[in-house]
């Protein structure tokens, strides 16, 4: 019994690692202008875009802003908002502690300043379009597609085994 018990263990240990693994090779993280990193750039607004143009942001994906606390900042704003450099209606807070880490947690376009000075009129400005993760989408209605596994599936699995040795308990 205890044999059988060690031995669902060890098969949940392997279970929960391949859900981390998985979960963690499905995000990118994007360090926002590689080595220029999150500042006013030389050559002004031009820097992010072309640095942008080819990325693919997905949910789930990570910006990661790179700028010393007290020099730059960052806050996610509307896109009339980041046109005008107003971040007097921010979304979120403004984050001023560098580096700066921001999940992508929804689909669309999504804009962010500095929000020091003249920094953003000076091209400090990020757009960028997020799109949904390929795996959560769900499975296409073709009859010539794989089917898709989802997190549930795994998780019926993990559940499965363990209500099995409690049941055999208790019988």
């Amino acid at each position: 019994m205890m044999a059988r018990f060690m031995c669902m263990v060890g098969v949940m240990i392997v279970v929960a690692a391949t859900l981390t693994v998985n979960f963690a090779a499905a995000q990118t993280v994007h360090v926002v202008g590689d080595s220029l990193g999150w500042t006013v750039p030389p050559n002004g607004a031009a820097a992010y875009t072309s640095w942008a143009s080819n990325k693919q942001f997905m949910v789930g994906d990570i910006l990661v802003f790179n700028f010393a606390t007290n020099e730059h900042d960052v806050v996610e704003l509307s896109k009339e908002s980041f046109d005008a450099c107003n971040y007097s209606n921010p979304i979120g807070s403004i984050i001023t502690t560098g580096p700066a880490n921001i999940t992508l947690n929804a689909t669309g376009n999504h804009y962010y300043i500095c929000t020091i000075g003249r920094h953003c009129t000076s091209g400090q400005k990020l757009a960028i379009t997020v799109s949904a993760n390929p795996g959560s989408n769900p499975p296409s209605a073709s009859p010539a597609s794989p089917r898709r596994t989802t997190i549930a599936t795994p998780l019926r699995l993990l559940l499965l085994m363990i209500a099995l040795p409690l049941h055999h308990r208790v019988s």
